[in-house]
């Protein structure tokens, strides 16, 4: 038995019931509180083992207890108001099951409507069926949390007002709502990636899970759909890494500098030979498909210094012609500083400051930049504007130590 084997089985022994103890004083049910101490313990073992063991095991295993329970009784305060409040939005009891065996599935399908715009179907979708709050999805969208509570409140005006019948699809309509489907899932994926509440896990598996679940079930549907095939490589590939993505110290871990292996190899091959699949077909590749491919280059190679950077920055030229948005081009500079230099990625994110002033990743790529230049003044204040905009405890952990480091 290694020393974090014994460690783990020592602090099972002793701090087991106090942790139950604990969670049952706090809410008040001991079913909740074994549970979520079990996977407090199953993350020990999963975590330790890489990490290494915690200063404070026991204050460690109780704040995961804690936020395991509170997920829970989230989850399950929600689930039974689901169906009946999407049901009620539409106005009518759905038509018979249809081809969707998996009700969270059918009910995304069905409430990802084409008669709403994108956008609106997928916000809703998020707040109706996916489990995530307004805040979530607004930060997800990078709006104001009371535009995006107005937009939802708007599509639910919307349904009512023009009958928009709630219906399950047959399977001639999966193709014209896939779209929506697959951006539900891949932003109820990105909250679970990097949570952006305050009071979560840093990373909420059960969301990554719950949505690579889905997608494997789409994949089942529509097998010849590359975008489906491209969203389940692309959460399988970063979901391989998630175990090597927060320190012991609860502290996140920059792509660069995880140890690689940690990551989960079945996930990187099976991610892998779903990207080669569809290279394969010669079909022009969707968002989702290059997205993939551009996480198969870094998974591919042994460590950071081994990066494929020129086809990571021909992937991204390729992305920006399917999907123009900012944070694709804010991606793509941090890619160019690979190759040409911080200088250069600096003057193309600086372009971008308009659309992206409000999101935390765009001031954490600055500070990196200017660290880089050696502008450590300006440096700590593109930090500061991150860790203020950041809510994810692990990344403003690392964004906080990235800034102490700074040569003043």
């Amino acid at each position: 038995m290694s020393d974090v084997d014994e460690a783990i089985t020592r602090v099972h022994h002793e701090e087991w019931a106090r942790v139950v103890a604990s969670l049952t004083r706090r809410f008040g049910d001991l079913d909740i509180a074994e549970e979520a101490a079990a996977e407090a313990f199953a993350a020990a073992v999963e975590r330790w083992p890489a990490d290494g063991v915690p200063p404070n095991p026991g204050a460690w295993l109780t704040t995961t207890a804690n936020r395991r329970a509170i997920d829970r009784i989230r989850r399950e305060s929600k689930r039974d108001d689901k169906q009946k409040e999407a049901q009620m939005s539409y106005g009518e009891p759905p038509e018979p099951l249809g081809v969707i065996d998996d009700e969270r599935l059918r009910l995304i399908f069905t409430c990802c409507h084409p008669a709403l715009a994108m956008e609106t179907r997928v916000a809703l979708t998020l707040r109706m069926i996916g489990g995530l709050t307004v805040p979530e999805i607004a930060r997800g969208f990078l709006v104001q949390e009371t535009a995006m509570g107005q937009r939802i409140t708007r599509a639910k005006a919307k349904i009512k007002a023009a009958r928009i019948p709630y219906r399950v699809p047959s399977a001639e309509d999966l193709p014209g709502r896939v779209s929506g489907v697959l951006a539900v899932l891949f932003l109820v994926f990105n909250e679970g990636y990097l949570a952006t509440g305050p009071d979560t896990d840093p990373v909420r598996h059960e969301l990554t899970a719950e949505a690579i679940r889905l997608t494997r079930l789409i994949r089942v549907l529509l097998p010849e759909d590359g975008e489906v095939a491209g969203l389940l490589a692309l959460m399988l590939l970063i979901d391989a890494r998630r175990t090597a993505r927060v320190s012991a110290t609860g502290e996140l871990i920059a792509l660069r500098d995880q140890d690689r292996g940690a990551w989960d190899t079945a996930l990187v091959a099976e991610g892998h030979r779903l990207v080669r699949e569809r290279l394969a077909t010669r079909q022009p590749p969707g968002r989702y498909q290059i997205l993939a491919a551009i996480n198969a280059v870094h998974t591919s190679a042994r460590d950071a210094a081994d990066t494929d950077w020129s086809q990571v920055v021909a992937l991204y030229d390729q992305l920006v012609r399917v999907d123009r948005s900012p944070i694709v081009a804010l991606n793509r500079a941090i890619a160019v500083a690979e190759l040409d230099g911080p200088e250069v990625a600096l003057a193309t994110i600086d372009r971008l400051s308009d659309k992206l002033s409000g999101y935390h990743a765009y001031h954490a790529a600055r500070a990196d930049l200017l660290r880089r230049l050696g502008r450590s003044q300006e440096s700590r204040a593109a930090y500061d504007a991150a860790i203020e905009l950041a809510e994810n405890t692990a990344e403003v952990a690392y964004l906080s130590r990235r800034r102490d480091q700074l040569v003043s």
